[in-house]
């Protein structure tokens, strides 16, 4: 990589770890736009109780990743009360249940509140969770989407914890069940519902009312369980990036719903990893058991078309969405090897394998990677161009979701805790 080429990418980071410091949220899957880039300098690079700043047993299990908005946490949570979950291959009736979206305090993990939504249970794969949606919040509300009795819905619940809005949008069917997490940009509520169905649908709903702004119907496949990318182009206007299966990679005006552009793919698995941007191209992968895809999308630019530009041929990931730090793309498969490529293009820096699997996806504060299994290891690596580990941790259970930066701190949920690392105890 040229040092101008270098230069210029070390800009556009710094701009978007600004963005994110004068942003002091937590707002949706990863962050700001997606990225997961935070600005935490008290957070260090070994996590262990000490740094603990305090850790609160939750309501209920579940693998929803927290997301924050000023001094309140928001995360879902299975029950209350235990969930008898249908058998995948045998006569199982589907039953009503509990779900909850729980309000904690940021500053000593006080539960402030939880709101509680019947479920009825479907079948699922058994690695998933009835809580596995992350949520999305502005300063008024929290967005929850989510599958019940076979059918698809996003609510909004305030930030007291009463109820805003409710809409069914269509019908929902996978066998591995639901996760794909919401976004919300500028009063607008962004939606997937790419499933096996009959009713495949992107919708753009009023953040204050959840009526319907937009709606894209889309062709049904195998279900996509991302979380749409935010892409801002310089000196253009916001755009939404989803990723399916049967529809491969499409750019949405999240104000309007018109379709930017979009490129198919030809895949022939489901998509969990969120896209990412980097080097001017989109990464994207499918996957399921131990098959991969991939797609990279050279952005439109200089009067030309959005276009497939090449394909990763080793080490794509299923679950993990990659991370662009420290001038390079990090790539995390679900075996935890750790590649460093060089952003835009699809050389290989460097590759280096840790034990376990890995469904969190990669986050980072400063010059520091966050690769955590989902035993618990933490292994944290230098976004650089040469490998270089700085720390491994533990944490004391299990866990399948991704941390949140905010505040000054690192937000870690596992199965049945909330950990919050960085600040002083008091």
């Amino acid at each position: 990589m040229s040092n101008l080429k270098r230069t210029f990418i070390g800009l556009v980071l710094t701009a978007g770890l600004c963005a994110s410091a004068d942003a002091q949220e937590w707002a949706r899957f990863r962050g700001a736009d997606g990225k997961g880039i935070g600005q935490a300098d008290s957070v260090p690079a070994k996590i262990d109780e000490s740094s603990y700043a305090w850790k609160v047993k939750l309501p209920g299990p579940g693998h929803s990743s927290p997301v924050l908005w000023g001094k309140k946490v928001f995360l879902i949570c299975e029950g209350p009360g235990k969930i008898a979950r249908p058998r995948r291959g045998r006569s199982s009736a589907p039953v009503q249940a509990n779900r909850q979206l729980v309000c904690l305090s940021a500053d000593g993990g006080k539960v402030l509140w939880t709101w509680v939504d019947k479920l009825t249970t479907y079948r699922q794969n058994g690695l998933n969770s009835f809580a596995a949606c992350t949520p999305a919040t502005d300063a008024e509300r929290v967005y929850v989407t989510w599958a019940s009795g076979g059918k698809y819905f996003a609510v909004a619940i305030d930030h007291s914890g009463k109820e805003a809005w409710r809409r069914e949008l269509g019908d929902f069917s996978a066998k591995h069940g639901a996760g794909a997490s919401p976004a919300v940009i500028d009063g607008v509520v962004l939606v997937p519902n790419d499933h096996a169905g009959q009713t495949s649908t992107l919708h753009g709903l009023d953040a204050k009312t959840g009526r319907t702004i937009w709606k894209i119907g889309r062709k049904s496949g195998p279900t996509s369980y991302m979380t749409p990318t935010i892409y801002r182009p310089e000196g253009g206007k916001a755009q939404a990036i989803f990723a399916s299966c049967a529809e491969g990679v499409t750019s949405v005006d999240p104000a309007s719903g018109k379709i930017n552009w979009s490129v198919q793919c030809n895949f022939t698995l489901k998509v969990v990893a969120s896209p990412v941007v980097a080097g001017g191209l989109v990464y994207v992968s499918a996957a399921k058991g131990s098959g991969r895809e991939s797609a990279v999308i050279r952005l439109p630019r200089g009067g030309k078309r959005a276009s497939m530009a090449f394909r990763l041929d080793k080490e794509v990931p299923y679950v993990p969405t990659p991370i662009l730090a420290g001038g390079y793309l990090f790539v995390l498969n679900d075996n935890g090897t750790l590649t460093c490529i060089e952003p835009g293009t699809k050389k290989i820096i460097w590759r280096e394998k840790f034990s376990g699997v890995h469904y969190p996806s990669l986050v980072s504060i400063g010059d520091r990677i966050y690769v955590i299994s989902n035993k618990g290891d933490i292994s944290t690596v230098q976004a650089g161009g040469k490998y270089k580990l700085l720390a491994t941790s533990k944490l004391p259970e299990a866990t399948q979701a991704t941390p949140a930066i905010a505040n000054g701190c690192m937000y870690i949920r596992t199965v049945n805790h909330l950990i919050c690392v960085g600040a002083k105890k008091k």
